[in-house]
């Protein structure tokens, strides 16, 4: 089973890779889900300009959009560049350990939301992240997990005013 095919015509020798085939079917199935779920929805109220169901319209239309261009492209034979970045090395396979110590502080995370917070948790989660990384403060690590996790939690719940869990900071922050 090939994953490309030879063609010819004007441009000689181009690789048609039919893997984008696919990646532009399933664009264009989710945009046409999203312009048919916004038919779903509630009118807004009478006054308003821009009713809540024009941006999923949008959305979805451009979603269409960018399935058909990807099609296109494809059938000219235009290929996705390979990554060149100088910080990555192609030759060596990903490293597991490290992708299963970032998992296990997102685990933590989870399980203890609700218990300590946000604010703790959060914090938690950017030093153990930055430390799995290779961070070489614990201490700086954790300031700074404090800071953005107290100005996010603040920034949810006064500023966007949704609840996230404060844990046992309740009444405290």
């Amino acid at each position: 089973m090939t994953i490309t095919q030879q063609t010819t015509g004007p441009r000689e020798n181009r690789v048609v890779d039919r893997a984008q085939y696919g990646l532009a079917a399933g664009i264009g199935i989710a945009g046409a889900y999203v312009i048919y779920d916004a038919t779903t929805m509630r009118k807004g109220f009478a006054d308003q300009t821009v009713q809540p169901y024009a941006v999923p319209y949008v959305v979805g239309a451009t979603l269409v959009l960018l399935a058909v261009l990807l099609a296109f492209a494809t059938a000219r034979g235009d290929v996705a560049e390979s990554e060149e970045g100088e910080d990555v090395d192609l030759t060596k396979g990903s490293d597991w350990v490290t992708v299963g110590k970032l998992v296990a502080v997102f685990v933590l995370n989870l399980a203890l939301i609700n218990w300590l917070g946000w604010a703790i948790t959060g914090a938690l989660l950017f030093a153990g992240t930055a430390h799995v990384l290779g961070a070489r403060s614990i201490v700086r690590s954790l300031a700074i997990g404090a800071v953005l996790s107290v100005g996010t939690w603040y920034g949810f719940y006064s500023g966007l005013g949704l609840a996230i869990p404060a844990g046992i900071l309740d009444g405290v922050l």
